[in-house]
């Protein structure tokens, strides 16, 4: 077992879905932790319990009124908590709060330097916007994750490295206008898939321009094409030096995703997280936290994700990082 690996797993997270006929379904969880444990996955990581996020948690990226509305909607389950996308079920509040919670519970083991890296399967929901849910998506875990990591941490720099077939957009507009907030993402063009965003001329606002990069690849892209980019998110992270790194590992960029377009194999998404982890140690505090993104092909979601989990649980890590070396890293 590697103990500086942890995993988030349990039916809290599980139940985060829109129904056995919507393409972000309740199987999501299940699928992958079946092919982790046929894997022997599940012998080699920590596994951490599904933890909910307080509301003054959630709203340290989300309006009140928008989570008092979701709060609402979760009793009755009915209507939309966006234009049509993301419908509203019973317990959907309950469902969503924990994916946040379990993000925040993962920062801070990251932090207090319990464990080195992590990974969440059901969140990384990254189209949620402060005022409003988007895209199957209603709290989105990410951005809170950043604000807890200022706020609670001190941590000023955070790089962001999303691999998803749809581009982060609600992660992207928020802190378009921040410097120290390092985004990277490699996504479907957005004249051919929902959100329509991330064109590569989107490198940030005001002193933040030159820290966000925005690759749009074309429908069909394959590895070859992922592989050539690819450096250039290493040489952003490279130039910045991030105190933290999150990746949203979507699997729907993935060949043979059912709403996407892009083909890369699942060894792209072992090459950005070990890459990644790589980094981590490099810069010298390992801090790296994976979050599962989109992704619904359920071959796709059980291998990409596992492919994922094994780069965080072999990529070598210093014998030489230690708490206090760690904590030394925020200065």
């Amino acid at each position: 077992m590697n103990p500086l690996v942890s995993v988030h797993i349990g039916d809290e997270i599980g139940r985060y879905g829109f129904g056995d006929h919507h393409p972000f379904g309740p199987h999501r969880m299940r699928v992958f932790w079946d092919e982790a444990q046929r894997q022997g996955l599940h012998m080699l990581v920590r596994l951490c319990d599904p933890v909910a996020a307080d509301q003054s948690i959630l709203e340290l990226f989300h309006k009140n009124g928008y989570v008092e509305q979701v709060k609402r909607q979760s009793v009755t389950g009915s209507g939309y908590l966006d234009d049509g996308d993301t419908p509203a079920f019973v317990g959907v509040y309950q469902a969503a709060s924990h994916v946040v919670g379990s993000v925040v519970d993962a920062v801070d083991s990251l932090m207090s330097g319990r464990y080195r890296r992590a990974f969440i399967p059901i969140a990384g929901l990254h189209h949620a916007r402060p005022e409003r849910a988007s895209g199957f998506c209603v709290f989105n875990d990410c951005g809170v994750a950043i604000r807890v990591l200022r706020q609670q941490f001190g941590v000023r720099r955070v790089a962001y490295v999303d691999i998803d077939a749809h581009h982060g957009d609600g992660v992207f507009y928020p802190f378009e206008e921040d410097p120290d907030l390092i985004f990277a993402d490699i996504h479907e063009d957005g004249r051919y898939l929902y959100p329509g965003t991330g064109h590569a001329d989107e490198t940030g606002r005001g002193a933040a321009i030159g820290t966000k990069l925005n690759i749009p690849l074309p429908p069909g892209a394959d590895d070859d094409l992922f592989f050539q980019n690819w450096p250039r998110v290493e040489a952003l992270l490279r130039q910045y030096h991030p105190e933290f790194i999150i990746l949203q590992c979507g699997t729907d960029s993935i060949l043979g995703d059912p709403i996407t377009h892009l083909a890369f194999s699942t060894a792209a998404h072992a090459h950005a997280a070990a890459r990644l982890a790589h980094l981590a140690e490099e810069i010298g505090h390992g801090r790296l936290l994976a979050v599962g993104g989109g992704g619904y092909n359920t071959l796709n979601i059980a291998k990409g994700w596992c492919a994922v989990v094994r780069s965080l649980v072999e990529t070598p890590m210093r014998s030489d990082l230690s708490i206090s070396s760690r904590a030394g890293m925020l200065s």
